[in-house]
């Protein structure tokens, strides 16, 4: 099976093209795929295929344990590029499809090849219950004890579920709490987990993805990141921030009505190549 490998500042992916075929996705053969060490390797799989009414495609997120992701920021600006370059799409300008809803995307070339893409990532989500959070109201800067430890913590979606936290911790404790928050109880749909920290008008974030685990980035991440951190008063509405994660920078701006989050960054092709799906031959 031909697959084509890309990365978002590190954050990684399969790509595997639909478009046009009735290829059904299979979970565990992504799980395979993204094994480090036996199979290919990356953070999730890419399901590219053609798009509905008011779309041009349609992306799928697979994570690397073989769970779905209703949404994926780096990934779709991989597909992006992807749809881009090889031609599945005309001009620089179209919809995707996701769980999420269809996104907007743009994409900015050099020498005829993507190089970056815009998306409009939709409106952040603060309601609890459509997070979902097994709390009242919104979860602004809410204390919660974990393991004899308090955190404080925002909840945001970006069509997938996030808490945010700002707090000033060791990065020992930081490894601890990861994996912990993302299985907490008042999350029953699990939760991606960012540790962030704002310095001179830019903002630094470490991410425990839902399903992956510690990532060299997450689009989402960076959004639900900026969008907490504009309404704990800690950096401003409407001005693209700078948002650093392991792997490299995104912009992301975020409306002061809520009515959508914008995230740029870069997508690079990596590799191309065969997968054995019928085991060792």
């Amino acid at each position: 099976m031909k697959f084509w490998k890309y990365e978002g500042i590190g954050n990684d992916f399969i790509i595997i093209n639909n478009n046009g075929s009735d290829a059904k996705v299979d979970n565990n053969l992504c799980k395979k795929m993204c094994n480090r060490n036996f199979g290919v390797g990356a953070d999730g799989v890419l399901y590219i295929s053609s798009g509905g009414k008011d779309s041009q495609l349609t992306m799928r997120i697979i994570n690397a344990d073989g769970s779905e992701a209703e949404m994926c920021g780096n990934g779709i600006r991989c597909a992006a590029k992807f749809a881009h370059d090889f031609g599945l799409v005309n001009g620089t300008k179209f919809v995707i499809k996701t769980l999420k809803g269809n996104l907007g995307v743009e994409v900015f070339l050099e020498n005829g090849i993507t190089k970056t893409v815009r998306v409009d990532m939709g409106a952040p989500i603060l309601e609890c219950t459509k997070i979902p959070v097994d709390f009242k109201g919104q979860m602004i800067a809410q204390e919660l004890e974990i393991d004899g430890s308090r955190i404080t913590g925002t909840a945001v979606s970006m069509g997938n579920p996030h808490f945010v936290t700002f707090d000033n911790l060791s990065d020992d404790v930081i490894e601890k709490l990861g994996p912990v928050l993302e299985s907490y109880y008042i999350f029953p749909k699990k939760t991606n987990v960012e540790f962030a920290k704002v310095s001179n008008g830019k903002l630094y974030v470490r991410v425990y993805e839902r399903g992956v685990a510690w990532t060299l980035a997450c689009g989402t991440g960076a959004c639900a990141a900026t969008v907490a951190a504009a309404i704990n008063g800690l950096v401003p509405f409407n001005v693209p921030i700078d948002v650093h994660l392991p792997g490299g920078w995104l912009k992301v701006t975020v409306n002061e009505n809520f009515e959508s989050v914008v995230m740029e960054g870069p997508a690079s092709y990596v590799y191309t190549g065969e997968y054995n799906t019928e085991g060792n031959v």
